[in-house]
């Protein structure tokens, strides 16, 4: 338990996804890349039936998330399910290494992979297996011809992955760009019933974290020790990071000359979706009844009777429109292709995906034109304080 709580998140990782056809080879490239059998390997067409997720170490990329997908030329009802569950591991993807069988060489299939590698922007290696069998005339850059059973080029293709790290790797950070070393910072944390029992959770660790290697001084408390702890201080804090759900409270205790924000709007910058979730949020404003609301999570915890998601926001919407709103909800890797029947959507802070997934969330509701903000954005908004909680930014403006 302990090794596990100090490895990098998932969210954090980067995730290569390994795509082809139905016996190209992807189950035993993977574990020939990674060492590892990661995969089961047979000659049976469509072994992999779901995809498969590993989270490893692979040198010199570091810690990444390995992504086995079923064949993209499945068929039958089962197998159009499977091809669909492949398509939306490109929406997470990083790198795309699509796995060809040399005997056969690229088909339709694959260059319909392809175009979608160039659609979504993933930079992408075509891998020709079983090179020991048939060799290719032209390889071109983004190419290499490999043998996953001889072991024949594994070395050079792990490098051709790695390579790809300066375009993928998130060097954003959460808070740090924000701070002068020695500067206080102020975490309100409140632990109710929805708080996961001797832990907190991963927004709270990792801004934790940011704020130590920005050589500054984090304090963690409760939102009815706040007061108490601000009395307590001899040098006014940088900036004070409240949970989303305790906003209303902790604004009328924090002076106004000490800066506030919330973690949730910490996140959507650090995925990459504040300007939008800033822009969507007023939308509250024009909801009428009967207005349907999909309220999206990254995570699948355990909801407690006061889940701030399925309960807290719901409430305190229904409360400040005064509109007869209804919610639908969906978490995980579950997220509505078809927004149609939505007025807006309010998402977590995507703690727990890759920032590729949240931003084809933020895309997808973006081309239909469906308005898009995030919990702590929404809340903020609500309670009349987003154009303050903004203020740590110097390029985001209400």
């Amino acid at each position: 338990m302990a090794n596990e709580l100090n490895q990098t998140p998932t969210s954090e990782r980067i995730h290569i996804g390994f795509f082809g056809k139905r016996n190209a080879g992807k189950s035993s490239v993977i574990n020939a890349v990674t060492g590892q059998n990661v995969s089961i390997v047979s000659n049976v067409k469509g072994t992999t039936t779901d995809p498969v997720f590993k989270t490893m170490e692979l040198l010199p990329l570091g810690p990444v998330v390995i992504i086995d997908t079923p064949g993209i030329d499945d068929f039958g009802t089962v197998g159009e399910f499977r091809i669909q569950k492949t398509k939306e591991i490109l929406k997470k993807t990083d790198i795309a290494i699509l796995v060809v069988d040399s005997t056969l060489g690229i088909t339709d299939e694959d260059e319909g992979l392809i175009k979608r590698f160039k659609d979504k922007s993933i930079p992408y290696i075509i891998a020709f297996n079983k090179c020991d069998l048939k060799t290719k005339d032209n390889v071109h850059e983004n190419e290499i011809e490999i043998s996953a059973i001889k072991n024949v080029n594994i070395n050079e293709l792990k490098n051709k992955i790695a390579s790809f790290s300066k375009d993928v790797q998130n060097n954003k950070r959460i808070i740090g760009d924000l701070l002068k070393p020695n500067d206080i910072v102020i975490l309100v944390t409140p632990i109710d019933s929805s708080a996961p029992k001797g832990r907190l959770i991963l927004p709270q660790v990792q801004t934790i974290r940011d704020i130590l290697d920005s050589r500054c001084i984090s304090i963690v408390t409760q939102t009815s020790q706040l007061k108490t702890v601000l009395e307590s201080l001899s040098k006014t804090p940088s900036m004070i990071v409240t949970d989303s759900q305790d906003f209303a409270v902790v604004k009328d205790i924090v002076p106004r000359n000490i800066k506030l924000t919330s973690f949730s709007i910490l996140f959507a910058r650090y995925k990459g979706i504040l300007e939008t979730s800033v822009k969507g949020a007023s939308f509250i404003d024009k909801l009428k009844d009967n207005d349907v609301i999909l309220i999206a999570e990254g995570c699948t915890h355990h909801r407690q009777c006061e889940d701030i998601g399925t309960v807290k926001l719901p409430r305190l919407i229904k409360k400040y429109t005064g509109k007869e709103i209804h919610f639908e909800f969906c978490s995980g890797s579950e997220f509505p292709e078809n927004l149609s029947n939505y007025s807006m959507v309010i998402h977590c802070g995507g703690c727990m995906i890759n920032e590729r997934e949240v931003e084809n969330r933020r895309e997808n509701a973006q081309i239909q034109n469906i308005p898009f903000t995030n919990y702590g954005t929404i809340i903020a908004y609500i309670n009349g304080i987003l154009k303050r909680s903004l203020e740590i930014f110097e390029d985001v403006t209400l």
